[in-house]
């Protein structure tokens, strides 16, 4: 699916959906919401696209304020009622104890990983894709203090350590917090070319280079 995202992405907007829920690590979304936001204006400027490659919408599952990590205050855009169709999904990780336990949420994430050409985590995002049966059996990582639990509470996925990220094709997890970064930047080389990327970082200020 990703040659078929690289190719649209020449033609229009893509629309990526980020989860917020209460108790969200900071720098999951924050991060990904960075990179991207900062490559739409990178591309347009250095003549890559005429257009904005990314338009990212946050979804929360009510309509009022979310508070993230350490009272961190965030409007969503929309709620999960509202929230319109993307060509990318973003699912980041913090104290995932709300959406794990909240079926409305697991719902939507499922159903919008169904009908996205790329799913995306950070951190322990991933325990929501595999609560939500996002993912089942696949080659998958996370934050490393959450690798032993994302192994022993699904052991049929290929859970691996120390690596930044683990990209599928259509489905791409990455490990804790600043992984998130790692994996956008990865995500932008991929689709709008390494110069664009490195130019993103640049723009930045943030030390990167494709590993992977």
């Amino acid at each position: 699916m990703r040659p078929c995202l690289a190719e649209l992405v020449r033609q229009r907007t893509l629309d990526i959906n980020l989860l917020l829920y209460p108790e969200v690590e900071i720098l999951d979304f924050a991060g990904p919401y960075e990179v991207f936001s900062v490559a739409s204006r990178v591309a347009v400027r250095d003549g890559v696209l005429p257009h904005s490659a990314f338009r990212v919408h946050t979804v929360a599952a009510e309509p009022h304020q979310v508070r993230a990590r350490y009272n961190l205050r965030v409007q969503a855009d929309a709620d999960l009622a509202n929230a319109g169709p993307c060509d990318v999904l973003i699912v980041p990780g913090g104290v995932v104890d709300q959406p794990l336990a909240h079926g409305p949420t697991l719902e939507w994430v499922a159903m919008t990983a169904a009908r996205t050409a790329l799913v995306t985590s950070v951190c322990t995002g991933a325990l929501i894709l595999a609560k939500a049966g996002v993912i089942t059996d696949q080659r998958v990582t996370t934050h490393w203090d959450d690798l032993d639990l994302l192994q022993r509470d699904y052991p049929d996925l290929d859970v691996v350590a120390d690596v930044p990220y683990v990209d599928l094709g259509a489905l791409i997890t990455s490990a804790g917090i600043s992984a998130g970064i790692d994996m956008s930047l990865h995500v932008v080389a991929t689709l709008l070319g390494i110069e664009t990327a490195k130019a993103t970082a640049r723009q930045m200020q943030y030390a990167w280079s494709e590993t992977l």
